[in-house]
């Protein structure tokens, strides 16, 4: 056994002597090069102990031979399809494990179709005799889920851009690919579905090229369902893709870019290196939160975890510590080491900017901590939901949530009724508006309820979006009266093509939170696609709109609405309301109001009991009497009676139309 390491030893003295630059002896610890036909295939920590004589080996690849990347694009454009090809190709998955959207592991990914979360592996792919670490991260198309792409891209070096070869450029195509160069990355193109018969490859790569002003030759022809072009694909992103930058000696600097709660483990925070090494049983400190742990295990990111003693910069990986409160870590911070702290945290990266609230109360009161518990684990894997706690008069206790779009907070009352069990009742989405008060202060609304009295108000201030629409010419019209009727301003229009326009709208965001999306959708037959992001905030002639019920004001259905606006969108949730309660023993009014000016009135009519049934002949002031107890009993009850609203009449406001 001795000998065989005498031997190692004395092949690494002649190695040394011969390649005198690849090496840098300190006195306890040698870096031993293992060559392997002629090519750097791996650095090996060698450290020995004479008193114990013992060996630790600890393996990685060089950081030439990492290559860091996502893949972006429209929704529906092929991008996990693809990532399952480059799985398939690179031998990571074995036949077993082959299925369609394997990174997709949530159920409502795979019943709806659509990625919701960014999902990273490792793949490890040989070209010749060299071995290079490919990191993919898979990233989601909605714009609703934007913020787990800006995350994604932070990590990396560079990126896939897929466009889907039967549809061309879409909103969140240019969306994303701005906001990856924003950050430097290399972009390699891929027009996607070249299998399809309905493919205009010509066409969209004239688009493509008009787009990023590369050369045709650039832009890889592929089918992430055929497997057409994924050999291109892999060529291109070894060849193209520069290697990670850093220094492996400088002190530990390491991204948090995203996280998950284990109930056995305690929270798995996912990470990339870009300075310093990370090693089993390291002491480690978050920077924003300045909070200390051991690194009790860290490891890479297969399809299931791998355990390993070290990670270098360019890797990606993930570190348990042991953590069991959510408030501990957060997404976008900084991993260093406690005995040799970095000087600084890692800048870049966006912090996320709700764009929709709304409230979420527990049907069952009781619910309420329980509650507060699931949403603080769902943040840790969906950093962009928000949410501080409220309360209401008709709901209780609840939370005030902050969300990227409708199909975003969707997801999340799925995501908490399947993961954590909870039912779960929401409020009427709004947007966050500035009060500016008789007195001069500024005052941040996100709740009708927190709006100050009229008396009291000066001005309000709404928020405006910069909107990009592409769709067919022939929806053109349709799509500019939708906008027009929200209250929005055409700023340009351009022909991408011949039958391709891109139109470029002003329009304020309390306008579009409701159903905006879906009539889109609807009135283009689908093709249209959507971006936007806040430009400023602009006064508005804003009211606040109330829905009493026996004069009693249901705050969840309150909103904040344009004056313009306020009588048609009352009379409409009054008349949706009576279909909806559920007919009482009384009369209940359903009215809505502006202050103490009703401008809408629908009526419940009592369910009746015959109480004179039972009287047959004789005088009438026996029947009088028995109605006039009536009278005052219906009286008496509808003094003291609740009505229940259900979770459909909350909903259906978002469905009006």
């Amino acid at each position: 056994m001795q000998s065989k390491y005498l031997r190692f030893i004395s092949r690494t003295i002649i190695l040394q002597i011969s390649h005198p630059m690849l090496f840098n002896l300190p006195t306890r610890k040698a870096r031993l090069p293992l060559l392997c036909n002629e090519t750097i295939f791996g650095i090996f920590y060698l450290q020995f102990n004479i008193s114990e004589k013992l060996f630790f080996f600890y393996t990685f690849a060089a950081m030439e031979h990492i290559r860091n990347f996502c893949i972006i694009a429209h929704i529906d454009h092929g991008k996990s399809t693809l990532a399952d090809r480059l799985l398939e190709t690179t031998g990571t998955l074995t036949e077993r494990q082959l299925q369609n959207q394997v990174l997709d592991d949530m159920d409502i990914e795979r019943e709806r179709g659509i990625t919701i979360k960014s999902h990273a592996i490792r793949m490890d792919y040989l070209v010749g005799n060299t071995k290079y670490e490919l990191n993919l991260i898979d990233t989601p198309g909605h714009v609703d889920f934007s913020y787990e792409v800006s995350r994604a891209i932070a990590a990396c070096e560079g990126a896939l851009l897929i466009v889907d070869a039967t549809q061309g450029i879409q909103a969140q195509t240019i969306s994303n690919l701005y906001l990856a160069l924003e950050h430097d990355l290399e972009i390699i193109p891929v027009m996607n579905k070249m299998d399809m018969d309905s493919a205009m490859p010509e066409e969209v790569e004239d688009q493509i090229i008009e787009l990023i002003g590369c050369k045709p030759e650039d832009i890889i022809r592929a089918s992430a369902r055929t497997g057409l072009g994924i050999q291109e694909i892999l060529d291109a992103i070894i060849s193209r893709i520069p290697a990670p930058k850093g220094d492996p000696e400088a002190p530990l600097q390491a991204l948090i870019f995203d996280s998950l709660f284990n109930p056995f483990r305690g929270i798995i925070a996912y990470f990339r290196i870009f300075n310093g090494q990370i090693r089993k049983g390291d002491s480690v400190k978050f920077v924003n939160t300045g909070k200390e742990y051991r690194a009790e295990e860290i490891g890479l990111l297969k399809l299931q975890q791998k355990p390993m003693d070290l990670l270098t910069t360019g890797d990606v990986g993930y570190i348990i510590s042991g953590i069991k409160t959510a408030k501990e870590i957060k997404v976008g911070d900084t991993i260093t080491h406690v005995e040799r702290p970095c000087e600084a945290a890692i800048e870049g990266f966006a912090n996320v900017k709700p764009m929709v609230f709304a409230g979420i109360y527990p049907i069952d009161a009781d619910d309420y901590e329980e509650l507060r518990a699931s949403i603080e684990k769902l943040q840790l894997n969906d950093a962009s939901l928000t949410f501080e706690p409220e309360s209401s008069l008709a709901l209780g206790f609840g939370f005030r949530c902050g969300f990227l779009g409708l199909l975003h907070m969707e997801i999340v009352q799925e995501r908490l009724d399947r993961e954590f069990d909870m039912d779960v009742i929401s409020t009427v989405p709004n947007v966050m508006y500035k009060v500016i008060t008789t007195k001069g202060e500024e005052i941040e609304v996100h709740n009708p309820s927190g709006m100050p009295d009229t008396t009291w108000v000066d001005d309000i201030y709404e928020p405006f979006i910069s909107a990009q629409v592409i769709s067919k010419s022939d929806y053109q019209g349709a799509i500019m009266k939708l906008c027009l009727d929200k209250r929005g301003t055409l700023k340009n229009q351009v022909y991408l093509t011949q039958n391709r326009v891109e139109l470029s709208f002003d329009l304020p965001l309390g306008e579009i939170v409701i159903d905006f999306y879906d009539k889109l959708k609807s009135i283009s037959k689908g093709y249209a696609s959507f971006d936007y992001h806040i430009s400023d905030y602009r006064k508005a002639d804003l009211v606040k709109l109330d829905i009493l019920l026996n004069g009693d004001p249901v705050d969840a259905l309150s909103t904040l609405i344009h004056r313009d606006n306020a009588y048609s969108f009352g009379k409409r949730i009054c008349e949706k309301l009576k279909e909806l309660i559920p007919r009482q023993q009384y009369e209940v009014a359903i009215q809505a109001a502006i202050g103490a000016k009703i401008i809408s009135r629908e009526t419940i009519k009592p369910l009746r009991k015959d109480v004179i049934a039972k009287c047959y002949g004789g005088d009438i002031s026996r029947k009088r009497k028995l109605l006039e107890k009536q009278k005052k009993g219906k009286k008496r009850m509808r003094q003291i009676g609740n009505i229940e609203v259900p979770q459909s009449a909350f909903l259906a406001v978002l469905k009006l139309d």
